[in-house]
């Protein structure tokens, strides 16, 4: 750790070194020179005289007043003045405590015709209507900087340890490029593979759906998206980056991913190897080749595979050895066409080994159960996908989105599970071997008509989904079971089921606008959609004197259901400029039929439900105020509603209940969020409450022998609520350095609610899990990212034989990257975390920390790299949950210490108009 406190130490001097410069204030006024009126958001900047680099910046207020503050050790500076639809200004100005500008009035821009020059200027940030753009030139960086970089220089953007970036406390879904997928709406594809050097423009607007993409109008606030521009001369060519590396233990990783970029033509190709839990989409030049570091990356679920966007790849947790090949493809004429699509295969194999301690809520007591189990599996997939948009004119479009996934499993898990009782008497014993082939395949697509018939906004929407989907598997499971105590008895189970399910869905609906004046508008809609699901689940015991498997027609079921649904909706609303909203009422009348061929059981159920919904938003300048409630319908489960008993565990028998009604879910939502550009402070708040109704719960009966019957019911009062604050600054000087923070306090409440042995449980539990963090940056030669969590988890329960839970779980992290002396690149990585509640036998602290060391080479073309991972072997993977009826504790495989060499080799080739510009100041363009 000493290397840690001499960059403390070397932080100290830096700043208390530059602590001294010339501070500047300049005031003023912009208004319209033809009208006198104020203008609003125009953009104030001071960049240094001698390479442009941005000094500081504002934007003025609704009265067109601005204040710009700076300090900076150069005595002159450019003061730049620009507003969308204006023409831009400069003076050179010698600093000043005071500098009085007056009034300054801006010509509007005159409408250019082909063949004019004009200066290409760095204008920081431009704010349009519905759209925030930031010029990438403007934000020092280090040359082989990725987007990713470059973003979290960007006031009020955030960007967290595991790529997941954040926009004044609202998540980014999707990053496209030149208006277009990339690979996937998965932001981290883009802001990880892409180098920040062929960006120009940064536009961050809120993610639309296609509806109001149409027909222009904004999107309700909750996600963002972002749109990177290329530079003009980075337009054509091809830029691509390989990497390879070998390690300890027969670690490895191999990727590559080549770009082919022709004005709006693009084709991409990427590929991939790896036995570390990495995707291989991250060409992080410190920290690539990490694995799953802090549970991050791309986004893994259980048993070691991962996800990118709506694409999965293995089985989750564990330890996955994994392999991809993908290709993309992205074209589009304005006005006519736009379309992109998508390709992947993969194949992986995962291992994972759990050991779980769960304790098990009686009304009268409670029971332990102890499970460790040892889980292989593999997995290929073919994933293919498609947006296909057509402008008929310029009022009619039609747009097509194709998606075919086929993937084959196989697996084996084995079990052994334990139950004690509160004296530690073994109760019952079982252990178990399933293996499992597993087919599926899903084809979904969706055709949409859009027509404006107006120019006030009217417009009619037709569409047409499907979703078709085959799931066969064939499972064999052995078992002994063993119940001890007064009168034991043990049962071997050998069973063979197979089961061979489709699902076919369809749905048709409508939307019609009708304008009642400027803003306000009337919504018709409706939709009808049929689903009929077929499930054949064939289960055969063997039987010893025969040596071969016999059908068993009691745990067997052959069934339709089919689920026919109309819901014609209203809605009545504003898309006024500071206030939108709309309410909505929506009639479901749902259909249920479910026939068993061979339980000769049938149930129909037919539902009617209004369901209510209202938006409100409320912008004033940079602020928002936003409300929204929202009420659904959930039906139950095929496996909730059959009254078949699934006995594969012989010690938790379930059954579903055909008498379940649906749930229904009302949920409010606000949220509040502000951004100060002069004093570079952002400020975002939010709460919300889920009240569910009737939800489905566990019923469950256990026996002397501990030997559990589980089926479903509706009950009330189950909720969940959630509340925070995310506020974040940012200090700069000059290019010297620049401090950014955030503060995130958050809490959460719950209430769950089951039954056991006829009685009522319910669980309370509270949370506060307040975070803050810190991004220091040295002139992109030093960057430190400390960031400190903690949580604090309280459960209550109403039986006053089971004691409360409390504990408090700690996270510290620290990501220490030095870049000098010149192309030399170390980085730590080290994660602190501590859960205090954890169970006798599981790891309750540890210390994960990655190291890397690289030497770039070949003008920053190469970098060869050592890296550590885990390297005090101390990586764990444990947590502790609660429910109404259990307390549990779960640890599971991870990835260990190792050691591994790499390199790194990047390549690019640009051709076309225009030249680089590597002067960092203005340029001329051709427009």
């Amino acid at each position: 750790m000493k290397r840690f406190y001499a960059y403390l130490i070397f932080i100290s001097l830096f700043i208390s070194f530059n602590s001294y410069g010339q501070e500047f204030l300049v005031k003023g006024k912009i208004v319209d020179a033809a009208t006198g009126s104020p203008i609003e958001a125009a953009t104030i900047y001071a960049e240094t005289l001698r390479d442009s680099s941005l000094i500081t910046y504002t934007i003025t207020n609704a009265q067109g007043i601005f204040a710009l503050e700076g300090k900076t050790a150069y005595k002159k500076a450019r003061l730049a003045f620009s507003s969308n639809g204006y023409q831009s200004q400069t003076k050179e100005v010698t600093l000043e405590p005071v500098i009085e500008m007056g009034t300054i009035k801006m010509e509007e821009q005159v409408q250019l015709l082909e063949g004019i020059d004009l200066i290409g200027e760095r204008v920081p940030i431009t704010i349009k209507k519905d759209t925030l753009e930031f010029n990438a030139d403007s934000f020092k960086t280090r040359p082989d900087a990725t987007v990713e970089d470059v973003l979290k220089k960007l006031p009020g953007v955030e960007v967290d340890s595991d790529g997941t970036i954040t926009v004044n406390g609202k998540e980014v879904n999707q990053v496209l490029v030149n208006g277009q997928v990339f690979f996937s709406t998965d932001p981290k594809v883009a802001t990880k593979t892409l180098s920040k050097d062929i960006i120009s423009k940064i536009q961050i607007t809120d993610t639309k759906t296609k509806e109001q993409e149409f027909i222009g109008e904004e999107g309700d606030g909750e996600n963002k998206t972002i749109n990177l521009t290329l530079k003009e001369d980075k337009n054509k060519g091809y830029m691509g980056r390989l990497s390879g590396g070998y390690g300890t233990d027969d670690r490895y990783q191999a990727n590559g991913l080549v770009n082919y970029f022709n004005d709006t033509q693009r084709i991409s190709v990427l590929g991939s190897s790896n036995n570390i839990n990495n995707p291989g989409f991250s060409f992080d030049e410190i920290y690539e080749m990490v694995g799953n570091a802090r549970g991050g990356g791309i986004g893994f679920n259980r048993n070691g595979g991962f996800t990118i966007g709506n694409m999965s790849f293995g089985f989750g947790q564990g330890i996955t050895t994994s392999s991809t090949l993908g290709a993309s493809y992205a074209d589009q004429d304005k006005g006519k066409y736009r379309v992109d699509g998508n390709y992947f295969f993969s194949y992986s194999d995962s291992y994972n080994d759990e050991k779980i301690s769960r304790e098990n809520i009686l009304p009268d007591g409670r029971f332990f159960t102890d499970t460790e189990t040892s889980f292989v599996g593999t997995t290929n997939s073919n994933q293919g996908s498609a947006n296909l948009e057509f402008d008929i004119d310029k009022t009619t479009r039609i747009t097509v989105q194709p998606n075919l996934s086929v993937n084959n499993t196989n697996s084996t898990n084995a079990e052994n599970t334990e139950s004690r009782d509160e004296d530690g008497n073994l109760i019952n014993q079982n252990n178990s071997l399933e293996t499992t082939d597993g087919f599926r395949r899903n084809f979904s697509n969706r055709v949409e008509l859009m027509k404006k018939l107006d120019t006030v906004g009217g417009y009619v929407r037709l569409y047409f989904n499907n979703n078709n989907s085959v799931n066969d598997s064939e499972s064999f499971i052995n078992s002994q079971s063993s119940i001890f105590g007064d009168d034991p008895s043990e049962q071997e189970l050998e069973q063979q089921t197979i089961i061979d399910n489709s699902n076919d869905s369809y749905e048709v609906g409508a939307a019609f606008r009708q304008p009642l004046n400027k803003d306000l508008y009337l919504d018709f809609r409706y939709s009808y959609e049929n689903n009929e699901q077929k499930n054949e689940r064939s289960v055969s015991n063997f039987d010893e004197v025969s040596g071969a498997y016999v059908y068993n027609s009691m745990l067997s079921s052959d069934f339709n259901f089919n689920t026919n649904k109309h819901a014609p909706e209203i809605r009545f609303g504003s898309n006024g400029k500071k206030f939108r909203f709309n309410v909505r009422a929506r009639l479901e009348q749902i259909a249920l039929d479910n026939e068993d061929f061979i339980q000769s059981t049938t149930f129909s159920k037919d539902y009617s439900k209004v369901l209510l919904g209202s938006f409100f938003n409320y912008n004033v300048g940079s602020k928002r105020l936003s409300i929204r409630y929202n009420s659904r319908l959930n039906l139950p489960s095929v496996n909730q509603l059959q009254p078949v008993p699934n006995v594969s565990n012989p010690l938790n028998i379930i059954e579903g209940n055909p008498n379940l009604g649906p749930e229904v879910n009302h949920s409010v939502y606000m949220n509040f969020n502000n951004y100060n550009w002069k004093d570079r402070t952002g400020l975002f708040a939010y709460s919300g409450i889920n009240f569910e109704q009737d939800k489905v719960v566990s019923i469950t009966t256990t026996d002397e022998n501990f030997i559990r019957t589980t089926t479903y019911e509706n009950v009330n009062g189950n909720y969940n609520g959630w509340m925070g604050v995310n506020y974040s600054k940012q200090i700069k000087k000059d290019s010297v350095y620049t401090l950014k923070y955030t503060i995130r306090p958050g809490a959460n409440i719950s209430k769950q609610v089951g039954f056991t042995n006829g009685r009522r449980l319910e669980a309370k539990n509270f949370s506060f899990n307040p975070s803050v963090g810190l991004l220091f940056n040295y002139k992109e030669m030093l960057e430190i990212e400390p960031e400190y969590r903690i949580g604090i988890s309280s459960t209550r329960y109403n039986l006053d034989n089971v004691e409360d839970v409390d504990f408090t779980t700690h996270n510290l992290a620290v990501k220490v990257t030095s870049y000098w002396p010149k192309n030399v690149v170390f980085g730590n990585d080290i994660t602190y975390s501590y859960n205090g509640n954890l169970g006798d036998g599981f790891d309750k602290d540890a210390i994960f920390w990655n190291m890397s060391l690289g030497l770039q080479m070949f003008k920053k073309k190469a970098t060869l790299k050592v890296l550590a991972y885990d390297l005090l072997n101390q990586n764990i993977n444990t947590r502790r949950t609660t429910g109404q009826d259990f307390i549990q504790d779960f640890q599971g495989t991870v990835l260990k210490r190792y050691f591994m060499g790499s390199l790194t080799i990047k390549f690019d080739s640009f051709g076309g108009k225009g030249a680089p510009n590597k002067g960092g100041g203005p340029r001329f363009m051709r427009l």
